[in-house]
């Protein structure tokens, strides 16, 4: 693949603000470099409707339709030519898109993919042919599998009907193909955030067989259902001036990865439903520092979470 001429960024110097509500400006986050790229691959088309979920994705939302292939080709293409380092496919569901397979292999052919999907659609034969596809290039494949709890009674009432078993079959189609999933477990259920809670979820992974069991945990962020769910933000979370830590531009990962959706780009995945957050068309205008004035800003900083695996 030979490199093109790219447009250069737009006004680096001048942070972004993210458009939030906060009542004080946010503070400035440089922009490192742009080492990770996510998409948008499915929008927020999604088979299940999760009731934590923080854009509200479902089989009716077509708030961000799903990208065309050849958009993320072209974005892949740019990411390429401007050193994407790994790539990440959210939605939605991302195995609901027509040309998931193929789209997964142009991905590999340039660096390493993590696709979040819910699990419910992968059976032996797509496993398979992941793993095939995996295998076939120099470059890692992981999948992140999402589930939020120990039981279909904690599970099922977040994640809808008969969801648990589901997920875990297609987890156990994935580990049978060859790939060892990450389970993604957003924390609703307070006892998991703590340690006694994650060896419980390890230990059942292992009893299911999964031999290196890997898990991510992720805190609830207070928009879309989960507003309805567990609550939005307190007046008082959100950033200043000054909060931001030495080398935190390091840690949050929106200071060095933007998210592609088929409306624009985003700053990050958590972002992209909410007013203001959109940075502008393409990924030239989006490289530049932001001012972290959305109030789910303030659970990344607090919680020192990333998106990336």
């Amino acid at each position: 693949m030979t490199a093109q001429p790219l447009p250069p960024p737009d006004d680096t110097d001048q942070p972004v603000s993210l458009g939030g509500d906060t009542p004080q400006p946010g503070p400035v986050l440089p922009f490192a470099a742009l080492d990770t790229l996510w998409l948008q691959i499915t929008g927020t088309i999604c088979n299940i409707a999760c009731r934590h979920c923080f854009i509200t994705c479902g089989p009716k939302n077509d708030s961000h339709p799903m990208m065309d292939e050849e958009h993320v080709l072209e974005t892949l293409r740019e990411a390429y030519d401007r050193g994407v380092r790994e790539y990440y496919f959210t939605g939605g569901e991302p195995f609901m898109h027509p040309k998931i397979l193929p789209i997964i292999e142009a991905t590999l052919a340039q660096g390493p993919l993590t696709i979040l999907t819910n699990g419910i659609l992968i059976t032996d034969t797509l496993a398979a042919r992941l793993a095939e596809i995996a295998q076939a290039s120099e470059y890692s494949l992981d999948v992140r599998v999402s589930i939020d709890g120990t039981t279909p009674e904690e599970n099922d009432p977040i994640r809808g009907k008969n969801t648990f078993h589901r997920i875990l079959a297609g987890a156990q189609a994935l580990h049978r193909g060859g790939i060892n999933p990450v389970f993604t477990v957003t924390t609703v259920h307070a006892r998991l955030a703590e340690s006694e809670g994650r060896a419980e979820f390890l230990a059942l992974l292992r009893e299911l067989g999964f031999t290196r069991p890997r898990l991510k945990m992720i805190p609830p962020f207070k928009l879309g259902r989960e507003v309805r769910r567990g609550g939005g933000y307190d007046a008082a979370e959100y950033l200043v001036e000054g909060d931001l830590m030495d080398g935190e531009e390091h840690v949050l990962q929106c200071g060095s990865c933007r998210m592609v959706t088929a409306k624009g780009v985003y700053p990050c995945p958590i972002l992209i439903e909410e007013e203001g957050a959109r940075m502008g068309d393409t990924l030239a205008d989006a490289l530049k520092p932001i001012r972290l004035d959305q109030r789910a800003c303030y659970t990344c900083h607090v919680e020192g979470f990333t998106c990336s695996t």
